[in-house]
């Protein structure tokens, strides 16, 4: 694996590494861990199967007029999003302008598009202003410290913030680390702010544990309709969203349904 860092930084700036292996290239941050992905010749797909369930909550919500990202990182869900949810405007946050760059220089994130909107802040300061709150239909976190060893931002406030920029029937959706002692806390801080309504996707050998947390009206899901969802959103988005429906199902064997 070629890999090389960028100079120079501030010293608060996380110190990041890019690398290429197999057509694709990686984002570090000063680790082996990957904080992001391209693959260069297909720079709007997601080549990580872990961004691919992020996009999960289309099981559940068609496309909505605003979606949120906090963490930017190498900019895949942007790409993909802009690309494959052309009636959807993406507001990414991000609270490092190195790696904001970097995305931009080497991730081929747009600097001019009037779909994207790209801000330097703190994510948990964004969703927390008065003017966002209920402007997002879906909210995408992903944002891990330097070593990818938990998340950044997980306080009972912070979530509790999301579901206020949340609209009235809105997702959160957020990357938590399978293997760190913070997976505990905030599945119950999620369940908490978010009424227990949570799904949560892991699959065994990966390190990555994708929560949705609802807001808005309770659901019942029929599991024959949710099939026929995964099939809709497999053909329209090229994810893998019928085994999405296997993992939460193998966590309900026997069942008609459920309500979230």
């Amino acid at each position: 694996m070629k890999k090389h860092a960028l100079r120079p930084q501030r010293p608060r700036d996380p110190p990041i590494v890019l690398s290429e292996e197999g057509g694709v290239r990686y984002l570090h941050f000063g680790s082996e861990w990957v904080q992001g992905a391209m693959r260069l010749r297909a720079p709007d797909r997601l080549p990580l199967e872990y961004l691919q369930r992020m996009m999960a909550w289309l099981l559940f919500l068609e496309p909505p007029r605003r979606m949120l990202q906090i963490g930017v990182g190498a900019g895949s869900l942007i790409r993909y999003c802009r690309r494959r949810l052309p009636a959807t405007h993406l507001t990414g946050v991000e609270s490092s302008p190195r790696v904001l760059a970097v995305a931009h220089e080497h991730f081929r994130v747009p600097r001019a598009d009037p779909r994207v909107r790209l801000i330097l802040d703190d994510g948990a300061r964004h969703v927390a202003h008065p003017a966002n709150r209920g402007r997002y239909g879906v909210i995408a976190v992903d944002a891990f410290d330097a070593a990818a060893r938990g998340p950044v931002l997980d306080s009972r406030a912070f979530y509790a913030s999301c579901r206020g920029a949340l609209g009235d029937a809105g997702i959160l959706v957020v990357n938590l680390f399978g293997e760190h002692p913070s997976l505990a806390r905030n599945r119950a801080r999620l369940r908490q702010v978010f009424d227990g309504r949570v799904l949560e996707l892991t699959v065994d050998g990966e390190a990555n544990a994708i929560a949705l947390a609802f807001s808005g009206p309770p659901l019942r899901v029929d599991w024959r309709a949710l099939r026929a969802r995964a099939a809709r959103v497999s053909h329209d988005y090229g994810l893998p969203a019928r085994d999405w429906v296997a993992t939460l199902a193998a966590a309900a064997p026997g069942s008609a349904g459920f309500s979230i």
